[in-house]
């Protein structure tokens, strides 16, 4: 009989929010593994559409230890935070596994078992770093659209080009949905659908970028434990983009899709629109079922206090306000990173009993 594998600490996620963890990790003695289903480095990355560009500068896009290369005021495209991903795990030669996919996660008498395939890997401590954009939303009524109707969820789209002529709706309200629908108006009749109400805020104020403000007035270090965090936490908010800005490029804004059915779409208003094709920038759902583990309520939300869940040894990094708006984005993953750091050295002592429900179920927009 083989042995199983056996580490100090396994990391389940190799993008953003795994290779900073497993640049703390990175020390002498310290047995870890990162374990990644994706054939390659930035997966989530590489999914998105062609000419996605980050709002936010690259001054405030790097992980820990490698600035993010090129003009610090400038925006990095798509392909630039690919290419820096797979540079970072090369320069600190972080131990990352392809193709692995953790099919379970359970708890043995003294290590946690990870099942890859039917391979068994243990470990004394996990860090599920699998991010927020893990299985794609989309209504129920969208099966109801007639079979000749294109349609793609966000993370399919890719470029105009491969949207069919013709009436295209898109359905979302946050930075996704806007973007793409300003890059489809260029050449396509274009309608984008908002259920909710949203805060536009510009890229630049008084000639400085946006987040040079958010940084400044400390914003962005209120955590969702504060009062100012929790109502900063309910609010969607678009950078760069508005409803006015599309309208100037000839997009026609329509309420809450509420039904669908052959080539019609219906609204909230009663009003319809005969559609050819629908792109879904509805966001993302969390999956964690694979963990079977008491780490979830009723409702199947996970149970963590800045990643720590009420099973001693496994931790949560890379979720929406784990801690902290910037917890789940590229340049601001590294301060949750060093913390559970800092809690997976105290080996798993203090800890089973301080979790609270910090319920963030979805995440929607752009993996900025």
């Amino acid at each position: 009989m083989i042995a199983a594998e056996r580490y100090d600490v396994a990391v389940i996620g190799g993008g953003q929010a795994g290779l900073a963890i497993g640049y703390f990790l990175k020390r002498p003695g310290r047995q870890f593994v990162i374990f990644d289903a994706a054939a390659s480095i930035g997966a989530a990355w590489r999914a998105r559409w062609d000419s996605l560009v980050l709002f936010t500068p690259r001054r405030y896009d790097s992980l820990p230890g490698l600035p993010f290369p090129g003009d610090p005021e400038g925006y990095p495209t798509r392909d630039e935070v690919v290419a820096y991903l797979e540079d970072y795990a090369e320069s600190f030669k972080l131990p990352i596994e392809l193709g692995s996919k953790v099919r379970s996660v359970t708890k043995g008498d003294e290590t946690f078992l990870l099942d890859i395939d039917g391979r068994t890997v243990e470990a004394r401590q996990v860090v599920v770093a699998t991010g927020p954009f893990q299985t794609p939303r989309v209504p129920d009524f969208a099966s109801e659209l007639a079979p000749e109707v294109f349609q793609v969820h966000s993370q399919g789209y890719r470029a105009p080009s491969d949207v069919p002529e013709g009436s295209v709706l898109v359905v979302g309200g946050g930075n996704t949905g806007y973007q793409i629908a300003g890059e489809l108006s260029a050449t396509h009749d274009v309608c984008l659908a908002v259920g909710g109400r949203q805060k536009p805020l510009p890229q630049k104020v008084f000639g400085r970028d946006l987040f040079w403000w958010l940084v400044a007035t400390r914003l962005f270090k209120a955590s969702i434990d504060s009062r100012l965090g929790q109502k900063l936490s309910r609010r969607d908010t678009l950078i760069g983009s508005s409803p006015k800005a599309l309208k100037k490029r000839g997009v026609k804004m329509k309420p809450r899709v509420t039904g669908a059915s052959g080539r019609t779409v219906t609204f909230d208003d009663g009003s319809d629109l005969t559609v050819d094709a629908v792109i879904w920038a509805t966001g993302f759902g969390l999956d964690h079922s694979w963990i079977k583990l008491p780490i979830a309520d009723q409702d199947g939300t996970s149970r963590h206090r800045r990643g720590v869940t009420d099973v001693p040894g496994l931790y949560f990094i890379g979720l929406p306000w784990q801690h902290t708006r910037g917890s789940a984005l590229l340049g601001w993953v590294q301060d949750d990173a060093e913390y559970i750091a800092g809690r997976l050295a105290l080996g798993g002592r203090h800890e089973g009993q301080h979790a609270s429900v910090v319920p963030r179920a979805i995440e929607t927009g752009t993996p900025a």
